[in-house]
């Protein structure tokens, strides 16, 4: 019996999607809307078309249900999206910054082959993109749990096979240094 291979998101002729992932602040809807427009791409952010399926934000599904309700939402959108993607549009996505540290999420990223981008920023340039009273980040608001989560997740991030430092540049200047590692422009 012959086992059915997962159809990867990528070969060597050309990149159908992109997913990039770090921690909250870190720019991966904005380079990742931006990015999108430059190559002609149609943009995802995975954390709105979870909000869109339940009719709730982010902030009231942790609030309402918890954060492991939210992470299966996750890890359900995220099967789904990668099973459409195989026969899609190019598509650049942005996930939500504790997506990437879930252990099963980057296996369906790993398995499917897609490219995966960790935007990265040191903390402090985290908190001042944030400002200060992000109403809408339940994982914001305490400056001891943010430091401690960035903490914990920056191993994880560091997990994903392409690294792009965002601290000091426009958007502008991430999207094209991605788009130089994708070798689209």
């Amino acid at each position: 019996m012959t086992q059915t291979q997962p159809i990867p998101l990528h070969s060597t002729n050309r990149t159908r999607a992109v997913f990039l992932v770090g921690f909250m602040g870190a720019g991966k809807t904005s380079v990742g809307i931006l990015l999108g427009q430059r190559l002609g791409w149609r943009f995802v952010d995975l954390d709105r078309q979870i909000e869109a399926r339940v009719g709730k934000t982010v902030a009231n599904i942790f609030r309402e249900l918890g954060e492991t309700a939210f992470r299966q939402m996750e890890t359900e959108a995220l099967q789904k999206l990668l099973h459409a993607l195989r026969d899609g549009d190019p598509t650049v996505v942005a996930l939500g910054g504790g997506a990437f540290a879930q252990p099963s999420n980057r296996e369906l990223l790993e398995s499917s082959a897609a490219r995966v981008i960790y935007l990265d920023a040191p903390i402090d340039e985290l908190r001042r993109r944030l400002g200060e009273d992000d109403q809408s980040r339940p994982l914001f608001l305490d400056a001891e749990r943010f430091r401690m989560l960035y903490e914990e997740r920056q191993p994880l991030y560091r997990l994903a096979p392409h690294r792009v430092q965002t601290a000091g540049k426009s958007v502008i200047e991430v999207a094209r240094e991605i788009e130089s590692l994708l070798g689209e422009s």
